[in-house]
This record gives C-alpha cells, sequence and structure tokens, in this order.
C-alpha cells in the first residue's frame, strides 16, 4: 500500500502542524510504502522571499525528522527535486474543467484572507493532483478541510484513464476523523494565515509567552471556567495526555485557579512532551550532512517512481512512440 503525504513550508512548523498533520502522517509508515514530501512549489504561492522559503524548507525537512520519520523505511523528498511534477500537471491541465477549479475552495479562501489572485493559486488543485498521482499513490491521509484536493485527484485521473486508458491509479482519501482541530491563540483554528500559531521548535522563553498570551475569557479566578470552546482545553485535547486534559478539566470545574494557573500547567506538559522530538531536532540540525543524504536517497526514489510513471503517460497521450 502506497500512502502519500506532504507539508507546504510557508513558515517554521507549529503546535497545529505537528499534531495535527506530522505526528498522525509519521504513523503510517508502519502501514506501508510512505512518501513524505516537502510542497515547496505549492508555497511559492505565498512565499516570495527566496531565503525565506529555504528557511522554511530546511525547517519542515527537520521536523519530519525530528518527529520521527524513518528514512530507512520511507521516502522524504522536496517536491522541487521531481519537476516531472510539473509536465503531469499539463497532461491533468488540458483535461481540467474551469468549473472544476472555480468549485475549489482553497482559492476562494485565501482571496478571502487577503491574497492576490494569481494563476498559481488558482490551478493548486491540478498541482496537487499531479503530486498524488505521479507515484501511483493509493492512500492520501488528509483532514476534513483537505478532503476536496483528492477528489479533484479522483476526477482527473478518470477523466485522464476515459481519454488514454488505464494509466493513472485512482487515490483514496483516509479522513483523520480522530485528530482535531488544534486552535491557535486566538480561538480560531491555528494557521500561519491568521497569525496565531506556537512555534513547535521555539525556545523556551518564546514558547511559554505564546502559552501565556492565549485568549481567555474574563471569568473571575474564583468561579468555575466554561469548558466549551476553550483553547486550552483544545491545545491540551490534542496532546492525547488524559491526565492533562483530566487535570484541567478538574480546575476548570471546580473554580479557585486563574487562567494563568492553567497556562502554566498546559506550559508544563507541551515543553515535557516536545522534549524527545527537540533533542531528535538538534542532532539532525548538527549534522546536514546526514540531512542532505536523506533527502538524496529519497529525492533519487521519487524521480524513479515519477520516471516510470511519466513514460507511461507519454506514451498513451501519444507524445513518445
Amino acid at each position: 500500500m502506497r500512502i502519500l503525504t506532504g507539508i507546504q513550508p510557508s513558515g517554521a512548523p507549529h503546535l497545529g502542524n505537528y499534531f495535527g498533520m506530522i505526528r498522525p502522517a509519521i504513523e503510517w509508515q508502519r502501514k506501508g510504502e510512505a512518501f513524505y514530501f516537502i510542497a515547496d512549489y505549492h508555497a511559492m504561492t505565498t512565499v516570495h522571499d527566496p531565503e525565506v522559503l529555504r528557511d522554511n524548507i530546511n525547517e519542515s525537512v527537520l521536523a519530519f525528522l525530528a518527529c520521527g520519520l524513518d528514512p530507512d523505511k520511507t521516502v522524504l523528498f522536496r517536491q522541487s527535486a521531481v519537476p516531472e511534477v510539473h509536465e503531469l500537471a499539463w497532461y491533468l491541465s488540458v483535461l481540467c474543467p474551469m468549473g472544476l477549479l472555480e468549485r475549489c475552495h482553497s482559492y476562494k479562501d485565501k482571496l478571502a484572507r487577503g491574497f492576490k489572485p494569481s494563476h498559481g493559486l488558482f490551478a493548486y488543485p491540478v498541482l496537487m493532483a499531479a503530486d498524488i498521482l505521479l507515484y501511483d499513490t493509493e492512500i492520501v491521509p488528509v483532514g476534513k478541510d483537505q478532503k476536496q484536493h483528492v477528489e479533484v485527484a479522483r476526477d482527473l485521473a478518470q477523466k485522464f484513464n476515459e481519454q488514454f486508458g488505464e494509466i493513472l491509479k485512482i487515490p483514496q482519501p483516509e479522513i483523520r476523523e480522530s485528530v482535531a482541530t488544534v486552535p491557535g491563540l486566538d480561538g480560531q483554528k491555528m494557521s500561519k494565515s491568521y497569525g496565531n500559531t506556537i512555534d513547535l521548535f521555539a525556545p523556551e522563553k518564546a514558547f511559554r509567552k505564546k502559552i501565556m498570551s492565549i485568549v481567555t475569557d474574563s471569568t473571575p479566578v474564583e468561579e468555575p471556567k466554561p469548558l466549551q470552546d476553550s483553547a486550552i482545553l483544545a491545545i491540551a485535547r490534542a496532546t492525547d495526555d488524559p491526565e492533562l486534559v483530566a487535570s484541567l478539566t478538574d480546575k476548570m470545574k471546580s473554580g479557585g485557579f486563574g487562567y494563568g494557573d492553567l497556562k502554566k500547567d498546559l506550559f508544563a506538559a507541551l515543553w515535557e512532551s516536545l522534549e524527545p522530538i527537540r533533542k531528535r531536532r538538534s542532532e539532525w540540525e548538527a549534522d546536514p550532512g546526514a540531512v542532505g543524504d536523506v533527502l538524496q536517497k529519497g529525492e533519487e526514489k521519487a524521480r524513479d517512481y515519477a520516471d516510470s510513471l511519466l513514460a507511461r503517460v507519454r506514451k498513451a497521450t501519444g507524445i513518445s512512440s
């Protein structure tokens, strides 16, 4: 079973990335042949500073390795190291109905957030479909908000196969129902677009400051705190630490504890639980040669798969004999 998932390096990895995507994704390496890619081409739709992009790519690679990705069991690569993805995107583009792209919510969402309209933003789902289809992917783990991208890939693969024969494998989305949305500092979904993130690898002082700045209501110290829509409690639940959740819940129900006390408890638990990945990140960061070797190995494998698929596509479309 071939599984593919990726992360867009549009900023420093944050808790939402970790709990919502990276940690669940790492689990897939135990279930099949797992491909993990850094979607740097996609990041260019919003990141236009080359130095920032390079730093973000490096941080994303280190995050995967620090969080437990096993280079011997997986294929880790940068999207840009497999330029063949653009060739497949073109074959898909000539079959893609405009209406299909016009219905995609990702473009509308970004415009609503103030991003400038561009062809890259509009055609984003076609390139993502190529990312998925280029490796004969069978399973794509996604959150509910990303399901539409897999549906576009399925639609385009079916259109291609109807036109040129059964060449492309039809992928299946694996919806991560159990993964809760991680709220940011303001209670909205944690997202770089909202500027409400808590960086996964921030230094202790900066990490503590972020946790202590989580927005709360004005309930007095002595009174019970509302459990519903509590960002503190939601972040605690994302850790899968039942003792932490139970402790915070009890304190919120009983009253006598201020939000500052609750945030201190959350910080202490998070800081301790993330210690192993901080340590692994430091080890990988200290050995850039080893990181480079992992990427080279993964990128060579990815290109081999891409070349094999494109040979079939070129022949089927008449581009080659």
